[in-house]
This record gives C-alpha cells, structure tokens and sequence, in this order.
C-alpha cells in the first residue's frame, strides 16, 4: 500500500484541516474502510475532535468531528462497567458543542491514546489474517512492535481493556495497535506520520497474504525419477497446470480425487485414485504403494498384483501430472483426468462427489476383459 500523502497539498493546512485531509485519504480507500467504518481524531489543546456517528470518512468536513473534552472521556475509564447508554450519554455531556454529532463509540480510546493524531481503520488485510485458523500466531509473527489485544466488544470494554494493558507502557515503544478480528489503530504526533503509520501497518498484512499466494513448486524432475524407478522403465511424463487442474489441486478440492473414478472403464488407466504429491515425495510415494498393497489385499481372490506405482498425481497447489510408458499414453491418462476432475467438481456443487465401491472398482481393473485392452 502506498502512502497518498502530498506535502504540497498539506503545507498550509491547520491540524483540524490536515485531519480531515487524511481522514479522507483512509476513507476513499475501501480495503480500509467501508460505508461509515473507521474513525479518525485530532488533540487540540484540551480538546479531543474524534469523528462523528453518521459521518464516512471519505466525504467527512470539519463539522463531522465532534468536539469534547478529552479528560473527560479518559476520566470515565476510571470505571470497572459503563452501559452503552451510560457512555453515549457521558460521551454527550463532555461535548463542548452541543450542535456536533454524536462523538465515536471509539472517543475514549482516542482520548486515551497520547497522541495528537489518531487513525482506526479496518483493514482488509490484517483482518483476513486476524481471522484464519492460525490468526493468533500470525498476527504476533506480523506485528511483533505492536500492542495485540485480543477481540473485544467495540466501545468501552475495549477502552477499558486497552487501558489496562497500556498502564505502565512506554508508548514510543509500540508502532499501533492491533484489535484481532476488527482493525488497526496507529497514531502520532503529526497527521502524515499517523496516516503513514497506518500504511506501514497494512503494508505488514498485504505482503504476508501476496507471499503466501506465491506460485507453488514442484520438483518435477524428483517425481519423474522416482516414479520411473518404480514402475521400472523411465516414464514419459505430462504436466497440466489448466484452470480445471489448478483448482483440483487446492486444498478445498484435492480429497476429491481419493474418492474414486468417474467411469468404470477408466480405471485400468489411472487406477482407481491418483497419488497426492505434497512435500516428501518419498514417504508419499511408499504410503500410496502400502495402500494399493492393502487395497488388492482386501479385494483379490486368487489374482496376481499389478505395477502399484500410480499413473497420476495431483500436485498440492500446482497442478496434475499423468505417467505413461510414452506419450500417447500419458495422453490419454491426462484426457481422463480432466472429465474426470470437471465431473467431480461439479457434483461437489449437486452435494457431493460417489464413485462405484472399492470392491466394484477393484473387478474391474482386474477383470480379464479389460486388462485385455492393454494389450492392444
């Protein structure tokens, strides 16, 4: 994210216009925030000028902050518990413009802050990270200069939660602070470090999520010799990295292909699953050949074992790849694997994806009749 700070723009502005200037700038960028979210204050003198309710950032005037005193508000976190009624009418009385909108539910965090300039936003991108299944651990990985409070209801309980955290603290030693599962606040003694701050913070965020989508690799060098190795002959090896494969291969869709093949028929080429290729290609590959071992284990009769290597693999985050004994082969492995992940796929959409069962599957790649079609 980059800063749209313009000093030429900015050079003979007061603090009350420089507040509304990159109250503005924070508001006309929806990443930060969304219809009427976010709030943003000046300290002037004694006076706290915290945005106003029913004001957005990006069109707000200087009428759109509300004037109160701001030892008032910090004076009311002297208490244990305060109603929302209580606060909203305390947040009232300490107005010194009767006329102004009602302050922020956010005004006495503000107050508390000992800064001039105070931003809050909700950034898209530390909230989606704030949010994940490991949000806790990342977010102190991400923002490890910053003062981490856990979520909280929006209001006095968050002032009061970060007033306690804060006793004692030496304030120069923390970039911002930042509320899991809700925004950012950042702050300084000057609007355009304040604003900056915020960027620096959301910057933090949106580079994390840009390296966590980076194009995953795979050794596909590794995967043809040891496939090779195991068949044993060395394999002609297609990849296919289609929109149809790529999305196959997404954690939310690659336990598709463990669930069997679309058609009978299929099976005597791509056998009835493919291997998943994550990391260890090695243990991934023996624990996919144990299992084909159980597998005919469970269901053979008195028939002798074929190859247990796979003829296809899905790629965690990349792709698929078909092996064949040459290319007409892989060929035709790959043309079946892409009806068969287009169908699997879309009856994920009608409620869920069933194949045959295992032991169906298994008469029919032994079955004499279609083994005979290999030999062709």
């Amino acid at each position: 994210m980059k800063s749209l700070y313009n000093t030429k723009t900015t050079e003979n502005l007061d603090d009350l216009e420089l507040r509304v200037y990159t109250s503005r700038l924070l508001g006309n960028d929806d990443s930060l925030v969304l219809h009427g979210g976010g709030n943003t204050s000046v300290k002037i003198n004694d006076i706290l000028y915290v945005k106003g309710s029913g004001w957005d950032l990006g069109d707000i005037e200087k009428e759109g902050f509300s004037p109160v005193k701001t030892i008032k508000l910090i004076n009311l976190l002297e208490n244990e518990r305060l109603s929302d009624s209580d606060m909203v009418k305390y947040q009232k009385e300490a107005l010194i413009d009767k006329t102004a909108p009602n302050p922020s539910i956010e005004a006495i965090l503000h107050a508390l802050i000992p800064y001039k300039f105070v931003d809050h936003t909700h950034a898209d991108a530390m909230v989606t990270i704030s949010n994940s299944n490991r949000g806790e651990e990342l977010i102190s990985d991400i923002y490890q200069d910053y003062l981490i409070v856990p979520y909280v209801m929006p209001g006095f309980l968050l002032s009061k939660m970060v007033y306690n955290m804060t006793d004692g603290i030496d304030w120069d030693s923390i970039k911002g602070i930042i509320l899991h599962n809700h925004g950012i606040f950042t702050f300084a003694n000057s609007a355009k470090e304040s604003y900056e701050n915020m960027i620096e913070a959301v910057t933090l965020a949106e580079d994390y999520l840009k390296k966590s989508r980076k194009k995953k690799t795979h050794n596909l060098e590794k995967i043809k010799k040891i496939i090779s190795k195991a068949k044993g002959y060395d394999i002609v090896m297609r990849v296919n990295q289609s929109k149809i494969a790529k999305q196959f291969a997404t954690k939310e869709d690659m336990s598709l292909s463990q669930q069997g093949v679309l058609t009978p028929e299929h099976i005597i080429r791509t056998k009835r699953v493919p291997i998943i290729f994550e990391e260890d290609y090695k243990k991934e590959l023996e624990d996919y050949i144990e299992e084909y071992k159980a597998y005919f284990e469970r269901n053979s009769y008195d028939e002798i074992m074929l190859n247990p290597a796979p003829n296809w693999a899905v790629l965690k985050d990349f792709g698929t790849v078909s092996f064949g004994k040459d290319e007409k082969e892989a060929k035709v492995i790959e043309d079946i694997n892409n009806h068969t992940m287009k169908a699997m796929i879309d009856a994920k959409r009608l409620g869920g994806y069933k194949s045959i069962s295992e032991r169906d599957s298994f008469y029919m790649e032994y079955w004499e009749l279609e083994q005979m079609k290999l030999k062709k």
